[in-house]
C-alpha cells in the first residue's frame, strides 16, 4: 500500500544520531486534516513494548533491543500501519506518520453511527493521560451500526430524532418530525467521510447535541482527500447496482480547491417484491482561500431519488404469500408497477466562511437554503372498491368468520394465484365511467410536502488556555412548507371529483367549499392544501476543561420555537376552522448538560454525564388534523427529558472495553396516529385521529463493548445491549374525526371525543429488540486481505400496542355502560402485549486491498443473515377492533380478520463493492 511506501521512505530519511539508545518516537497525524491523532496504539510486533499517542499525537518507546522489527500503529476507524524498522542502538525519529481512514462503505442505517471520527487537537500537556476516544467507531456503536441495525434496533430505545445530524455546522434534522432525511445526501459516501461524531451527551464543538449525540459532516473542498476515486457496488438489499466517482484537487497553488462527486443507484426490485429504486447524486464543493486566516466554501448537493415502498401485513397474508410479499403493486403491460412510491428531491445550497481570528480563536459563519419536494403516492378511490388485494374482505378469514367455507376457499385460491393490485381492472373502471359520462372511480396521487428552509448561524471556538476551551453558537431557522395532494395519473380516465365520499351532507363532502364539486386532472392540487410555518431561534454555550487526571464540561442551550398552520382550503366538515391562519404556537425551551471523565490511570477511566432538556413539540405533533383544520393538540407543551449515564473504560494494547449504564426519563410527550376504528360509540367505522398526550417514558439499561487483539492479525469482539423501555404513566387519549351526524350519534362533539386515561404504564415501547448480543472475530492478514464473522442474538422485541384498546372505550358499550359479558381475566389475555420470538443472525465480511500500477484497489463483500433466518422485526396492533366485544370475537377465530400487522426482516442479503483510487 502507498502508506507503507511513504512511511518506509520517511523512516530511511529520519533517524538521527542522538544521545539516547534503543528509542523510537514519532508524530501520528490524520492524512486528511493533518491534525494530531490521540489514542493511537503503537506496538512493536513480537515484543511487549508499546505506547499510546498523547493529546499532541506523539509517542515514545524506549529500551528496545537492536535489530529488525515491525512497528504497528492502530486506531479505530483508520487503516492499520505496519512499518518495518531497524535499530542500531540509537534514537530513531520517524517524524510525521499519516493514518488513512478505513475505506469502508456506509450502509443504509437508521442510526447516527456512520462516522469516521476526526479527533480534535488538544492543547494539554504532552504527559497528560489521553482522554476518551469519542468515536462512532467504538466497539459497541460500531456493532450497533453494522450488526444490529437490520433488526430495527434502536440505541437506548430512543427515536432517531434524538441524534443530531449536521453538515458544516448546520443541523439537517427536519423541523416537521425532528428526524434527518438521510436520502438528502445519499450516494455521496466519498465526500462525507470527514465526520466528527460525539456520542450521547458528550460535548460537541458545534452543537448542544441530542440524547444520541451529534454527527457533523465536513464538506470543505480543501480537506477532501486529493485524487480520483471510482467505485462499483452490487447488492440485493435496496438497489442492485451503484456507480460512484469522486475527484478532489486539494488546495491548489492559486488558493482554490475543488471537489466533485456523483453517483447513480438503480434497482428494479430490492429484497421485497416490486420495491424499485432509482437514485442519483451530484455534489460540488468549491473553496477559496482569502488569506492565511480565512476562506469561503460553497457546497451544492442534489440527490433526487425514487423508491417503491413495501407493506406491513397480517400473519395470514405472510402465511399465504411469504415474507417478500408486497401488497402495493400489480402488473401493468407486463411490468410490475408499485402504487406507493416515495420521491425525494430537495437540493441543498451552503455557503460557509471560516475565519481564524488568532491561533486559538475561530469563527465559522454558515448559511444554508434547502428547497424541493417529498412525494408519497397512493391510489384514491372515492368512486370504486378498495383496490388492495390484501384488503380484509378479500382474504379467507373474512369468509371464515361467517363459516362461508366455499368463499374462503375461493378467496385463498385467488389470493395465492394473484394477490396483487389489478391495474387493468382500475383502468377499465375509469373507462366505463367515462363512457357513462361519469368522473373517475380511481386516481393515482401524491401526498406532497414542498419545503423551503433557510438557516443561518455563527459558531465561535476559542482556547482560553492549555486547559480551557469555550464554544458558542447562535442560529436562526425558518421553514415554509406547503402541503397538498396532487393528481399524478388519471389511470385512463378524464377527471376526478374532489370530494370526501364519507361526508354526511353536501357541504361536508366538499374538500374546499370555495371550489365545490371540482373536477381535477393531472397536475391539479386537491383533497387538502395548507402551509406549515416555523421559526426557530436558538443559542448554545459550552465550556470544556482538560487536566491531567480529570476532564469535564458544562453546556447550556436556549431556544424559541413558533409553529403555525395556514389553511388554503375551506374544508366542508370544518368550515369555521380550516381556512386561514391558526393561532401561533410558541415555546421557550432550554437545556443543560454536564459531564466529567476521571482518568484513574492511562488504562482505567470513568465517565459520567447528565442532562435536563426541554424540547418543543414537532410540527407533526402540534396540530391534531392539519390536513383539514387548525385544531391544536389539547394541553400541548414541551417534552421534559432527564438523562444520565455512567461508563467504565478499560484499554490496553490487547483489550479495549467499555461498559455503560444509562437512564432516561421523558415526560409530556405527544403522539398522533391515524386509522379506521370500529366500536368507538356507533355502528359505523370511523376514520379517526388518535391524540395521546402527557406521555411519560422510561429508558434504562446497560451497553457493553469489548475487543481483544489476541495477535497482530486476529481479533475477538463482543457487544451487548440490555435494555428496558416502557411507558411510565397512563397518558390522556382523545379522538377527532369528521364533525357529522354519524360521529355525533357516536358521542363525538364537533368531531371530538375524550376517552380519559389509557392504561399504558409498564407496557413495553416498540423500539426494536430491547436485548441484543453479538460475538465475532476479525482476521487481517499482513498481505492486506481480511475476513470476519459475527453471531448476533436478539430478544425482547414487542408489538406496538393500541392505546385506544387500553382506554375505557374497551370495556363500555355505546351507552357508556360496562359490557355485561366483560371478564377481567379474558380481557387481560386479550390485552397482553405480543412478544416476538427470539432469533439469531450470522453476518460475514471479507475483503482485499492491493496496489496496481500505483493505484489503490479495494474490494469487499458483506453478507447479512447468512443462514437466511426468518424473523419479525416490528409490527403494530390494528385499532380496528376498539372494544372488548369486537376484539374477543375476532381473536376467537383461527385467523383473525384484523390481526396484528408485521414487518419481517430481510433474508440473506449481500453487498459487494470494488473501488480504485488514483
Amino acid at each position: 500500500m502507498k502508506k507503507i511506501v511513504m512511511a518506509t521512505c520517511l523512516l530511511l530519511a529520519s533517524f538521527s544520531d542522538l544521545y539516547s539508545q534503543g528509542v523510537v518516537k514519532g508524530l501520528v497525524l490524520d492524512n486528511n486534516s493533518k491534525k494530531p491523532l490521540k489514542g493511537v496504539s503503537v506496538k512493536l510486533q513480537n515484543a511487549s513494548k508499546n505506547s499510546i499517542t498523547d493529546f499532541n499525537g506523539n509517542f515514545l518507546i524506549e529500551n528496545i533491543q537492536n535489530g529488525t522489527t515491525v512497528l504497528e500503529l492502530k486506531l479505530m476507524g483508520y487503516e492499520t500501519q505496519n512499518i518495518p524498522i531497524e535499530l542500531f542502538g540509537k534514537t530513531l525519529n520517524l517524524g510525521s506518520i499519516f493514518l488513512f481512514k478505513e475505506v469502508v462503505e456506509n450502509q443504509d442505517l437508521s442510526l447516527i453511527t456512520l462516522s469516521d471520527d476526526e479527533l480534535n487537537d488538544d492543547a494539554s500537556a504532552a504527559d497528560n493521560i489521553s482522554g476518551l476516544l469519542q468515536s462512532s467507531k467504538d466497539v459497541f456503536l460500531r456493532t450497533a451500526a453494522y450488526e444490529f441495525s437490520s433488526s430495527f434496533f434502536k440505541i437506548k430505545g430512543l427515536d432517531s430524532r434524538n441524534g443530531k445530524v449536521l453538515i458544516n455546522g448546520i443541523e439537517m434534522n427536519k423541523i416537521y418530525d425532528g428526524r434527518a432525511q438521510w436520502s438528502n445526501w445519499g450516494g455521496l459516501n466519498d465526500v462525507l467521510r470527514n465526520q466528527e461524531f460525539r456520542n450521547g451527551l458528550s460535548p460537541s464543538d458545534v452543537t448542544f447535541g441530542g440524547l444520541l449525540g451529534a454527527t457533523n459532516m465536513n464538506t470543505r473542498a480543501s480537506e477532501q482527500r486529493p485524487g480520483l476515486r471510482v467505485s462499483y457496488s452490487s447488492s440485493n438489499r435496496s438497489y442492485q447496482h451503484r456507480a460512484m466517482a469522486t475527484y478532489a484537487t486539494g488546495m491548489l497553488k492559486n488558493d482554490w480547491a475543488f471537489t466533485f462527486s456523483g453517483s447513480g443507484r438503480i434497482g428494479n426490485e430490492g429484497f421485497n417484491d416490486a420495491t424499485s429504486y432509482k437514485a442519483y447524486a451530484v455534489f460540488a464543493s468549491v473553496e477559496k482561500k482569502l488569506n492565511d486566516e480565512s476562506s469561503i466554501n460553497f457546497t451544492g448537493i442534489f440527490t433526487p431519488n425514487r423508491r417503491g415502498k413495501s407493506s406491513p401485513n397480517t400473519q395470514e397474508v405472510f402465511d399465504l404469500k411469504g415474507i417478500k410479499y408486497n401488497d402495493y403493486w400489480g402488473f401493468l403491460d407486463g411490468k410490475k408497477r408499485n402504487s406507493r412510491i416515495k420521491e425525494v428531491s430537495e437540493p441543498i445550497l451552503m455557503l460557509n466562511h471560516y475565519w481564524n481570528i488568532t491561533e486559538k480563536t475561530s469563527i465559522n459563519t454558515n448559511i444554508a437554503y434547502q428547497f424541493g419536494k417529498i412525494g408519497n403516492s397512493r391510489i384514491d378511490y372515492n368512486g370504486g372498491a378498495n383496490p388492495s388485494a390484501a384488503y380484509y374482505q378479500n382474504l379467507p378469514s373474512y369468509f371464515l368468520r361467517n363459516n362461508d367455507f366455499e368463499g374462503a376457499y375461493n378467496a385463498e385460491n385467488n389470493f395465492k394465484k394473484d394477490g396483487q393490485i389489478n391495474w387493468n381492472r382500475i383502468f377499465d373502471a375509469n373507462k366505463t365511467n367515462e363512457t357513462a359520462g361519469l368522473e373517475n372511480a380511481y386516481v393515482l396521487y401524491e401526498d406532497r410536502n414542498d419545503d423551503k428552509q433557510f438557516t443561518i448561524n455563527s459558531i465561535l471556538n476559542t482556547e482560553v488556555n492549555d486547559n480551557v476551551s469555550l464554544n458558542a453558537k447562535v442560529e436562526y431557522k425558518q421553514l415554509r412548507s406547503q402541503n397538498f395532494a396532487e393528481v399524478i395519473d388519471l389511470l385512463g380516465g378524464v377527471g376526478y371529483l374532489d370530494i370526501d365520499p364519507f361526508g354526511a351532507t353536501e357541504d361536508e363532502k366538499q374538500n374546499d367549499l370555495l371550489n365545490p364539486n371540482r373536477l381535477v386532472g393531472k397536475g391539479d392540487q386537491f383533497k387538502y392544501n395548507f402551509n406549515l410555518n416555523s421559526d426557530l431561534i436558538s443559542a448554545f454555550a459550552q465550556a470544556q476543561f482538560q487536566y491531567h487526571k480529570i476532564d469535564f464540561f458544562a453546556a447550556l442551550k436556549v431556544a424559541s420555537t413558533t409553529h403555525q398552520r395556514e389553511g388554503l382550503y375551506k374544508n366542508g366538515s370544518f368550515s369555521e376552522n380550516s381556512l386561514g391562519a391558526s393561532e401561533a404556537q410558541k415555546f421557550i425551551d432550554y437545556g443543560f448538560k454536564m459531564g466529567a471523565t476521571y482518568k484513574i490511570t492511562g488504562r482505567h477511566l470513568v465517565d459520567i454525564n447528565a442532562a435536563y432538556i426541554t424540547e418543543a413539540p414537532t410540527l407533526r405533533n402540534t396540530f391534531s388534523n392539519s390536513r383539514e383544520n387548525n385544531n391544536v393538540v389539547l394541553g400541548l407543551q414541551s417534552e421534559k427529558i432527564l438523562s444520565t449515564d455512567v461508563s467504565y473504560v478499560y484499554r490496553s494494547p490487547i483489550i479495549t472495553s467499555k461498559v455503560t449504564a444509562y437512564y432516561t426519563s421523558v415526560k409530556d410527550a405527544t403522539e398522533i396516529s391515524f386509522y379506521f376504528a370500529d366500536g368507538v360509540g356507533g355502528d359505523n367505522t370511523a376514520f379517526v385521529q388518535e391524540v395521546l398526550n402527557g406521555i411519560s417514558k422510561k429508558h434504562l439499561g446497560l451497553e457493553l463493548g469489548v475487543e481483544a487483539q489476541l495477535t497482530s492479525t486476529f481479533k475477538l469482539k463482543g457487544a451487548a445491549s440490555i435494555g428496558q423501555f416502557t411507558y411510565d404513566n397512563n397518558p390522556n387519549l382523545y379522538l377527532t374525526t369528521e364533525a357529522d351526524t354519524e360521529s355525533l350519534d357516536a358521542g363525538f362533539v364537533d368531531g371530538f371525543k375524550d376517552f380519559g386515561k389509557t392504561n399504558l404504564k409498564n407496557y413495553k415501547l416498540a423500539a426494536g429488540p430491547q436485548n441484543a448480543y453479538s460475538v465475532g472475530f476479525e482476521y487481517r492478514d499482513p498481505n492486506y486481505w481480511w475476513v470476519g464473522a459475527t453471531l448476533n442474538f436478539f430478544s425482547n422485541t414487542f408489538i406496538d400496542i393500541s392505546p385506544l384498546n387500553r382506554s375505557r372505550n374497551f370495556y363500555t358499550d355505546d351507552d357508556g355502560l360496562p359490557f355485561l359479558e366483560y371478564d377481567n381475566e379474558i380481557a387481560k389475555g386479550l390485552l397482553t402485549q405480543e412478544k416476538f420470538n427470539d432469533y439469531s443472525v450470522v453476518n460475514f465480511v471479507g475483503g482485499k486491498s492491493f496496489i496496481i500500477n500505483k493505484h489503490y484497489v479495494s474490494f469487499f463483500v458483506t453478507v447479512n443473515n447468512l443462514l437466511n433466518k426468518t424473523y419479525k422485526s416490528g409490527g403494530f396492533e390494528q385499532g380496528r377492533n376498539a372494544n372488548y366485544r369486537q376484539l374477543l370475537e375476532d381473536k376467537s377465530l383461527d385467523k383473525p380478520v384484523f390481526g396484528n400487522k408485521y414487518w419481517y426482516g430481510r433474508g440473506a442479503t449481500y453487498f459487494l463493492n470494488v473501488s480504485v483510487s488514483f
